[in-house]
C-alpha cells in the first residue's frame, strides 16, 4: 500500500522543531534551571552591583537568544543554556521592579500575568495554536520564548509573593506550589484537560515551585532558610544541569518522536 503521502512533510516538520521533546528529563532541568537561576542571581546581585549583574544577565541572554535563532533545529545545549540565562534574567527583572522600584510583589504579580496573558493572546490569534510541537517557524519561536520569559518573571513575583507578602516562608511555598503543579497533571491524566492547558499551567508552576525551594536550601537561617549560601547551592545545581544535559545530548533522549526515530 502507498504510505501516507503527509507522512515526509510531517517528519521534515518535526525535524525542523526547536524545542525538546516533553519527556521526564525536561521536566527535572527545568525545575533545575528555575532553582539555579533564582539562587544565581541572589549571588551575583551581592557579588557585584546589582546594574552590573543586570546587564551581564542581560548580555548573557541576548547571546543565548542569538544562538538559539540562529541553530535551524534543536541543540540541547544552546536550548537549556537560553533556558538558563531567561531564569537568571526574569529573576533580576521581578527584583529590580520590587527593590529599585518598590513596587509590591503582588502588583508585578498582576503585571506579569496581564503580559503573559497578553502574549498567550496574540500567538494563539496569530497562530491559532499554543502547541509547542509546532514551534518551526521564526514567528512561532519568538512568541515562544516571549512566553517563556513571562512564565520567569511571573514565577519569580509569585514565589516571592507567597514567601514574602503572604509571610508562608520558603518551605511552605514550596510546598503550596508542589500541591498546585499536581492539579492539571491529576486534571489531564484522570480528567482529559486539553494537554496544552495542562503543560502551560505546569510550566508556570515550575518557576515558584523550584525558586521556592532554592531559596529555602540557600538563603541564611534568619530569613527563613537553611543557610547552605547561594553561591554553594547555585554551583550544585548548574554541575547537575550540565550534567542533565550532557546526557540528554549524547542520548538524543529528548530528541524522539513517539515511535522512537531521531529528528
Amino acid at each position: 500500500m502507498p504510505g501516507n503521502p503527509a507522512q515526509p512533510m510531517q517528519r521534515v516538520l518535526h525535524a525542523m522543531r526547536k524545542v525538546p521533546e516533553i519527556t521526564v528529563y525536561f521536566w527535572i532541568i527545568k525545575l533545575l534551571t528555575t532553582a539555579m537561576g533564582e539562587v544565581t542571581s541572589d549571588y551575583l546581585a551581592h557579588l557585584l552591583d546589582p546594574v552590573v549583574a543586570v546587564a551581564l544577565a542581560g548580555i548573557g541572554l541576548v547571546i543565548a537568544l542569538i544562538l538559539q535563532f540562529l541553530v535551524r533545529r534543536y541543540v540541547a545545549w544552546i536550548y537549556w543554556l537560553t533556558i538558563v540565562m531567561v531564569a537568571v534574567f526574569g529573576t533580576m527583572v521581578a527584583d529590580v521592579l520590587h527593590v529599585g522600584f518598590g513596587i509590591p510583589y503582588i502588583v508585578s504579580t498582576a503585571l506579569f500575568l496581564v503580559a503573559l496573558a497578553i502574549i498567550f493572546a496574540t500567538w494563539y490569534i496569530s497562530e491559532k495554536t499554543l502547541s509547542i510541537h509546532s514551534i518551526y517557524t521564526r514567528r512561532r519561536e519568538i512568541f515562544y520564548w516571549a512566553t517563556v520569559m513571562a512564565t520567569f518573571a511571573l514565577g519569580t513575583a509569585t514565589g516571592d509573593m507567597t514567601a514574602s507578602t503572604l509571610n508562608l516562608g520558603y518551605f511552605a511555598s514550596g510546598v503550596l506550589f508542589a500541591v498546585l503543579i499536581a492539579v492539571p497533571a491529576l486534571a489531564y491524566w484522570l480528567f482529559g484537560l486539553n494537554e496544552i492547558v495542562a503543560f502551560w499551567l505546569a510550566y508556570i508552576l515550575t518557576r515558584p515551585l523550584g525558586a521556592s525551594f532554592a531559596d529555602w536550601i540557600g538563603r541564611p537561617q534568619g530569613m527563613s532558610g537553611l543557610g547552605l549560601g547561594t553561591g554553594s547551592v547555585s554551583l550544585i545545581l548548574t554541575i547537575l544541569i550540565i550534567a542533565f544535559v550532557g546526557y540528554l545530548t549524547v542520548t538524543h533522549k529528548d530528541s524522539k518522536d513517539s515511535k522512537g526515530e531521531q529528528q
